[in-house]
């Protein structure tokens, strides 16, 4: 029998598997075109990220790029300014299905992003993915914790992190830039760097989402080891710290 205290670990590890892969390949990969990846890194990623979350790529990439085309105005998919702290928090995901649902949404804001033979073959049956993975932890773990493992998983990156990212990153926070977006270095450290939200907005493109020494971005340590075996290209510039030196407080 599995030790239970082995549960929210192996819960934990899974999230963050999962928060590494969307931000190094969804995000700076694919919507920001930051990174270029080999072929093998690319099924990789799209593999962990069908088994972990089930997200298509194209939407998500959609969905993001709307949210840089309209941040915290009128079209923006998620904005707490506009639709309230709590609603983002609670109800992300429902916000998010429902713009990943539009193909207006898709057409305008990923054509880049085509479905392939794998999408169209795996990684378009989105609920696959997950039902797999779960069954995944059921095989290693016995059922019972394997089903609780995927629950507390799927708790932490849908109603947990996501949420603070796209709600927080929006309200409340510190600000090296002047832009609508903010940072928190604490949520920085499990949010893959994602939590750097006003770095990011002040350069979209850049790679690497911290500018200061107090600032730690997980995702560019993975970039970092990525590309030195090759896997990875950094294709995008990095802000600099005399940007942020210089930018509001």
């Amino acid at each position: 029998m599995t030790d239970l205290w082995l549960v929210p670990l192996i819960a934990i590890a899974l999230t963050q598997a999962a928060v590494l892969a969307t931000s190094v390949y969804l995000h700076r990969t694919l919507a920001h075109r930051a990174l270029a990846v080999h072929p093998i890194a690319d099924v990789v990623f799209r593999t962990v990220l069908w088994l972990t979350t089930g997200q298509r790529r194209q939407a998500w990439v959609a969905v993001h790029r709307k949210h840089h085309a309209f941040t915290d105005r009128e079209g923006d998919p998620h904005s707490p300014r506009l639709l309230g702290l709590w609603r983002v928090q609670l109800l992300n995901a429902y916000y998010y299905q429902r713009e990943a649902r539009n193909p207006n949404t898709i057409r305008t804001f990923a054509p880049d992003v085509p479905e392939d033979r794998l999408d169209r073959a795996v990684y378009s049956m989105g609920a696959l993915g997950p039902t797999l993975g779960a069954g995944f932890l059921c095989l290693l773990l016995g059922v019972g914790p394997g089903l609780i493992t995927a629950l507390a998983h799927a708790v932490l990156y849908v109603g947990v992190l996501a949420p603070l990212i796209n709600g927080v990153g929006h309200w409340r926070g510190a600000q090296n830039f002047a832009n609508t977006a903010y940072n928190s270095t604490v949520l920085a450290w499990v949010t893959g760097g994602e939590s750097l939200h006003n770095n990011h907005h002040a350069a979209p493109r850049a790679p690497k989402f911290s500018v200061r020494r107090a600032e730690f971005d997980p995702s560019w340590l993975v970039i970092r080891a990525l590309a030195a075996v090759r896997l990875v290209v950094v294709v995008g510039s990095p802000v600099h710290r005399s940007a942020g030196d210089r930018a509001t407080r």
